[in-house]
C-alpha cells in the first residue's frame, strides 16, 4: 500500500515474510526505512493511523496520511 505523509513524501508499505517493511518512494526509486517498524500483528486497515503517530512531527495544520491508489 501507498501513502501519501502529510504532502511531504511518500511511503510504500509491504508484507514480506509475515513483516511489514516500509521504502520511501522518491523520484521512480524507493530504499528501505529500516527505522520505521511496525508491528507484524497490525491489521493493514490500520497502516495509516500507525504512520500517522510515528510521523506525526512531520504534520501540518490539516494535514494527514492518505492511502495512495495504485
Amino acid at each position: 500500500m501507498k501513502f501519501n505523509v502529510y504532502g511531504r513524501f511518500q511511503v510504500d508499505v509491504r508484507r514480506e515474510n509475515d513483516t511489514w517493511v516500509v521504502y520511501r518512494s522518491e523520484l521512480g526509486k524507493r530504499s528501505v526505512l529500516n527505522d520505521v517498524v511496525i508491528p507484524q500483528n497490525l491489521a493493514a486497515d490500520d497502516l495509516a493511523t500507525y504512520l500517522d503517530d510515528i510521523f506525526h512531527e512531520f504534520a501540518r495544520p490539516g494535514g494527514q496520511v492518505e492511502v495512495m491508489p495504485d
